[in-house]
C-alpha cells in the first residue's frame, strides 16, 4: 500500500512514523522552510503543478490513499488535494488538528484575515508580538507599531519599518513565553488559529498577563472530505483500508 501524506506539520511527521515501514509512505513538503524536520519514509519537496499535476502524480506513483496533513491555513493545497483525489479516484482523508478554544480570562478578538488583523491594531498598544508566519508580513508593512516577529526562517521585505526578528522553532514553553512577553513589553499578540499544542503556551502567557490576542480564524476547508483529529486516528483509517485491500 502506498500512502501520500501532504505534510509539513508535526501531525504529518507523527503519522509517517506510525505508518512506516509497515506501508510505503511518501511525505510531500512545500519547501518553504530551509531546513525542515524530515519524516520517516520517502520525502519529496515542491509543488505538483495544481490539482491536475497532483492527480497525474497519484496515478503515476500508484498511490492508494492521500492524507492532507498540511497546515490549517494552507487552504490552496487542501482544495487541490480534494480535486485531485476525486479525479484520480483515490481515497482522501484530512488530518485537521482542532482549533484553539478561548477560556475564562482570555481577551480574544477574532478576525477573518490578516488584513483585518492589521486594521484591528488601531485599538491596541504600540508593541505587537506577531506570530502569523513570515509569508504574511507584507500585510503589516504600512503599520506604525513596533513588531516582534517570530519565525523559523528569516523573513524578507516588505515588512514593518519597526521590526525585530526572533528566529525560533517550537515547541515553546510557558515560562519562555512569559519571559518573552515581559522582556519585550508586549501590548498585543497577533496569531493564527493554528491549533498546535507546540505554540499554545503563548496564549496562556497572554491570558495571565492580561494581554489581548488578535486571532485570525481558519479559512474554509473543502466540503465533504472525511477528517481525523489526530495522527493516531489517521493511522487507524489507513489500517482499515490496508485490511480491505486498499
Amino acid at each position: 500500500m502506498h500512502v501520500l501524506i501532504l505534510g509539513g506539520t508535526a501531525e504529518a511527521r507523527a503519522l509517517a512514523g506510525l505508518l512506516h515501514p509497515r506501508v510505503r509512505v511518501t511525505s510531500s513538503l512545500a519547501g518553504r522552510v530551509a531546513a525542515p524536520r524530515l519524516p520517516a519514509g520517502e520525502v519529496r519537496i515542491g509543488g505538483f503543478g495544481g490539482p491536475e499535476g497532483l492527480a497525474a502524480w497519484l496515478r503515476e506513483h500508484a498511490v492508494d490513499a492521500v492524507i492532507d496533513a498540511t497546515h490549517p491555513f494552507a487552504e490552496r493545497i487542501s482544495f487541490h488535494a480534494a480535486a485531485a483525489a476525486a479525479t484520480a479516484h483515490v481515497p482522501l482523508l484530512a488530518l485537521r488538528r482542532p482549533g484553539w478554544v478561548p477560556v475564562d480570562g482570555d481577551r480574544w478578538h477574532a478576525v477573518a484575515s490578516l488584513e483585518e488583523a492589521a486594521a484591528a491594531l488601531d485599538a491596541f498598544g504600540d508593541r505587537v508580538f506577531l506570530t502569523t508566519g513570515r509569508m504574511g508580513l507584507a500585510t503589516f508593512a504600512a503599520r506604525p507599531e513596533w513588531f516582534l516577529v517570530r519565525s523559523v526562517d528569516a523573513p524578507e521585505a516588505p515588512m514593518p519599518a519597526r521590526t525585530e526578528v526572533l528566529l525560533d522553532r517550537g515547541p515553546f514553553t510557558l515560562d519562555g513565553e512569559r519571559a518573552l512577553l515581559a522582556a519585550h513589553r508586549i501590548d498585543v499578540l497577533v496569531t493564527k488559529d493554528s491549533g498546535a499544542a507546540a505554540t499554545a503556551p503563548k496564549l496562556t502567557a497572554a491570558r495571565e498577563a492580561g494581554i489581548p490576542v488578535v486571532v485570525v480564524r481558519r479559512p474554509p476547508a473543502p466540503a465533504g472530505v472525511l477528517t481525523a483529529a489526530t495522527a493516531e486516528e489517521a493511522a487507524v483509517w489507513v489500517g482499515a483500508r490496508e485490511r480491505a485491500g486498499g
